[in-house]
């Protein structure tokens, strides 16, 4: 058996490989809720047989979205929907996760696809975003986002809570909280996007604080026995380097301290001076270095396609899970794949029975 193939057991949950599909934004969603589109989609990648599915960005408020079409956790009316998908993970043989987030200043845009930009403020769609300070993600843009108060703090911050709660009625195992790509708990963290002069701005400790307390506050109704997780940009990747990875080791060891369970291991993405190194496998190194320096389990993704690389990352430890993404996209029985490249010789420990029956021989 490969590692990558081995199962992994975290808190009470055990998956049946370290390989996970990673949250990938469909944009499809109606007024926060899933359709069709989800129902299909979900369970289609769930059969191909990753160990781990988690559900894309959902946002935690409506204001809290990255385009329109996000889906939504913030109403008890939305939980029907994601206990459809909850149910087809499940019988396609993976653990059902969500990621449950915020976008903050990059909030009310349009699709990628449509170029990404703000909602004209005369847009009958567009809404006023919110964030740390009055500073916009790229420094032409009209939409300049509110500043928010201490009242809005702590109103996300239950906002998150009341989210994970929904998630855990409609039947997730795994809750994973996005504080990367330069979201709202992201833009906490950076000084490209933080000017607050309050105990949320100035220093490390402050810049951290509200990502804290939100795992604070979530931990307090996510089931104990389920795994409490978080995807955290540990670089901006700009001259400056105003957030290293030295920093992002601390602040995962608070995040250890108010109760995560594992981090995935992600990119700032704060500011549009970033200049990404784009290459193959090269946020591993600093997945790797996080959990030598917090002893936390650690996944990530990014130009990860190779399963012999994967295989590989797991066995040396250096990362505990593999996320795959765009790869099962192209490909969602990429496991399948993977598994014949190493020489796993039983097709139904990654397939549907229907589908190994056929492929046994081939």
């Amino acid at each position: 058996m490969s590692s990558l193939f081995s199962s992994y057991q975290l808190k009470g949950i055990t998956l049946r490989n370290r390989i996970v599909a990673s949250p990938m934004c469909q944009y499809q969603a109606v007024d926060g809720f899933v359709n069709d589109w989800h129902h299909v989609h979900y369970p289609m990648l769930a059969r191909g047989g990753v160990g781990l599915l988690v559900v894309e960005a959902t946002a935690v408020s409506a204001e809290g979205r990255i385009t329109p079409g996000d889906a939504g956790l913030w109403a008890d009316a939305h939980v029907d929907g994601f206990k459809r998908i909850v149910q087809g993970i499940k019988e396609g043989g993976a653990v059902p996760g969500i990621q449950l987030g915020h976008a903050g200043r990059k909030a009310g845009c349009t699709p990628p696809w449509e170029n990404g930009k703000p909602l004209p403020k005369n847009d009958p769609r567009a809404w006023e975003p919110i964030a740390p300070s009055a500073l916009p993600y790229m420094p032409s843009e009209p939409n300049i986002p509110r500043a928010m108060t201490l009242q809005d703090i702590h109103r996300v911050q239950q906002d998150f809570a009341d989210a994970a709660r929904r998630a855990a009625e409609a039947g997730f195992e795994w809750l994973e909280l996005h504080f990367a790509h330069g979201f709202l708990a992201q833009s906490f963290l950076s000084l490209h996007a933080n000017a607050r002069t309050d105990e949320y701005g100035g220093s490390l400790v402050n810049r951290a604080r509200f990502l804290i307390e939100t795992v604070a506050t979530v931990r307090q109704v996510w089931p104990e026995h389920l795994p409490l997780t978080v995807r955290l940009g540990v670089v901006e990747f700009d001259d400056g380097a105003a957030q290293s990875a030295d920093e992002a080791i601390q602040v995962v060891h608070w995040l250890k301290e108010a109760g995560v369970d594992l981090v995935d291991v992600g990119l700032a993405l704060s500011t549009p001076a970033e200049q990404v190194p784009w290459a193959p496998n090269f946020m591993v190194p600093y997945a790797e270095r996080i959990r030598v320096e917090t002893h936390l389990p650690v996944s990530t993704s990014w130009l990860i396609t190779s399963a012999s690389e994967a295989d590989a990352f797991v066995r040396e430890a250096k990362l505990d899970l593999v996320c795959i993404a765009r790869s099962l996209l192209a490909n969602p029985h990429w496991t399948f794949q993977a598994a014949r490249e190493l020489k796993i010789s039983q097709p139904a420990l990654v397939l549907p029975v229907p589908y190994a029956y056929w492929l046994q021989k081939w």
